[in-house]
Parts: structure tokens; C-alpha cells; sequence
């Protein structure tokens, strides 16, 4: 049973400051800023919304699909998911375009400075999720906007049930647009920033913004999710890391388990059970996609944390 991911695939480039910001940035000076930092760290890694997602459903033992556009520079990007087992098939490459791809310089506070440049993913609307014929399941995660607006209407009008997963796109999307994507969505999974985010922008309160999907998923890092369903709000806690080393892509580490978790029939519980292992397998590593726990590993910590087999 084949899951569509939608969303962005992008190169991360991760450099480190041996040194403070605030001891280079004169806030007198601010209106005239010129500075240059050394980095003598630099690591690249393969990330985007989309690539994290479907990474770890293939760790899961589910078969994602990535639909999402690349740039002529996704060569690595490419032999990396030839490696990894993952289907190109919806991988779109645009002329003239540079991949998706974020430069962060962060220093021994752990300040950073990012620039981001979407690149290909601003062509997002040219793939079609009606194209994925054999998809049973969908997510609709971070990418150009009228990528990821053409997607949810895909999804509907294919009859194929998905998760609308906004995140840093939020700001992007217009109040009716927010709610025309809630309403013809099967789920909902979003951060506690992005639910008061939402819930603002379109002056609902969460629990009415729930009432519009089968489960409105809020996670809250730490303190583990929220899940709202069949009128309930039920609470799924936060499984222990074996290192809190770094968060990035543990969202998307989460959104895999819980879509492995739906694809399968489970419960939304147990579902978001699943996300929360997975979440917590992910922070131990840098990267977010350089945990490589084995299938029955995984089931080990769902099995540790919550006393049962998730299999």
C-alpha cells in the first residue's frame, strides 16, 4: 500500500561559528551590517520535508512515494534514494532551478542565521498526485503554495485520504484557504506554535478546527501530542530519547509513524504511539536522515514504552 509524500526535498548545509554572533554584530552598527564569519565545520546533509518523511516510512517497512520537484544540482540527492530503495517515479526535475536548500551558520549559543532558497520547489504545482495511481494514503506537508493548494485538491477529487500538514508554510496560506485545505483533508498534524498559529489566522479555536478532520494532531515536543478524534482529546506521551542531540526533522520523523500507523488500520492512538518512538529514535542523531534503527528495534522501543508489539 503505497503512501504519496508532497513536500519539499532539499540539501541542508550546516556550518558552525567557533565563536559568538553577539560578539561580531555591533547593534549600533545594525543599520550598516557587514560581517564575516568563519566555519571551519560544514556538513551537508539530505533533508526537505518530503525526503525525511519517506525515509523513515522505508526504515518502517512501508513503500512511500515522493512526489516533489528537484533542480539540475539533485544528482547526490538522487543516487541517495536510488541507495535507499526509495521510487522516483513522481521526482520532477525543473530546468534552469537549483534543489530546495538551506544554508544555517549557527554559533556556541546555538544562535543561527539561516537563508533559504526554494528553488525548485517553487515549481511544486507542476506534479499532479492523480498521476500516483496505486497511492492509498497521503500527506500534504511544506512546499510552494500552489503546490501544496493543487495537491489537497488532487487528493479529494481522487478520493484518496490524506494528512494536511501545513507547517512552515502557515504564513503563506490565506484564512479560507487554510480551512478549504482542513475541510477536504482526512487529518491534520501540526506543532502547539502552529495550532495557536492557526487557530488565530483562522479564529477558530483548536477544538473547532478539529471538528473539520477524523484526528487533529498537535505534537508538543517533550511533553509528547495531543490527539483530537471521535469528539476526544486523548494524549500521547513523549517516549525518552536515548540523547537529546538535535530536533531537526523530528517532526517529519513523527508525521512517518503516524502515516505508517493509519496505512496499516491502526487506531489513531497507536498511530501516534508509533510517531512518538520514531520521534524520539530521530533526536539521538544529527541529520534527519541518519538514524538507522533496524524494523525490530523500532519495535522494541514502541514495545519498552508502551508495553505491547506494535507488530
Amino acid at each position: 500500500m503505497s503512501i504519496l509524500v508532497c513536500g519539499s526535498v532539499a540539501y541542508d548545509s550546516i556550518m558552525v561559528f567557533h565563536d559568538r554572533f553577539k560578539n561580531h554584530i555591533l547593534p549600533e552598527q545594525i543599520h550598516i551590517l557587514n560581517v564575516s564569519f568563519l566555519v571551519p565545520d560544514l556538513r551537508r546533509e539530505f533533508g526537505g520535508c518530503a525526503g525525511n518523511i519517506a525515509y523513515n516510512l522505508k526504515l518502517l517497512g512501508s513503500d512511500p512515494l515522493i512526489m516533489a520537484t528537484v533542480g539540475e544540482d539533485a544528482a547526490p540527492y538522487r543516487a541517495r534514494l536510488e541507495r535507499l530503495g526509495l521510487r522516483q517515479d513522481h521526482l520532477r526535475e525543473v530546468p534552469g532551478t537549483f534543489t530546495a536548500q538551506a544554508f544555517i551558520t549557527t554559533d556556541l549559543d546555538d544562535n543561527q542565521i539561516t537563508a533559504f532558497h526554494p528553488g525548485a520547489m517553487f515549481h511544486s504545482h507542476l506534479n499532479d498526485v492523480r498521476d500516483a495511481r496505486d497511492a492509498k494514503l497521503g500527506i500534504v506537508s511544506p512546499d510552494g503554495r500552489d503546490g501544496m493548494l493543487r495537491h489537497v485538491q488532487g487528493f479529494a477529487a481522487a478520493g484518496v485520504p490524506f494528512v494536511f500538514d501545513p507547517g512552515q508554510a502557515l504564513p503563506i496560506l490565506a484564512r479560507e484557504e487554510l480551512l478549504s485545505c482542513l475541510q477536504l483533508a482526512s487529518y491534520c498534524t501540526v506543532n502547539d506554535y502552529e495550532a495557536r498559529l492557526m487557530s488565530e489566522k483562522t479564529g477558530r479555536s483548536e477544538a473547532e478546527l478539529a471538528r473539520e478532520v477524523e484526528a487533529f494532531v498537535v505534537t508538543l515536543g517533550a511533553e509528547g501530542s495531543r490527539i483530537h478524534a471521535n469528539g476526544e482529546v486523548r494524549t500521547v506521551p513523549a517516549v525518552t530519547p536515548d540523547a537529546i542531540v538535535d530536533p531537526t526533522g523530528c517532526g517529519d520523523a513523527y508525521r512517518a509513524g503516524f502515516l505508517h500507523g493509519l496505512v496499516n488500520g491502526w487506531d489513531v492512538v497507536k498511530a501516534g504511539r508509533l510517531a512518538s518512538v520514531m520521534g524520539a529514535i530521530k533526536i539521538a542523531h544529527r541529520g534527519g536522515q541518519n538514524h538507522q534503527p533496524r524494523r525490530d528495534e523500532i519495535a522494541a522501543r514502541f514495545a519498552d514504552a508502551f508495553g505491547e508489539s506494535p507488530w
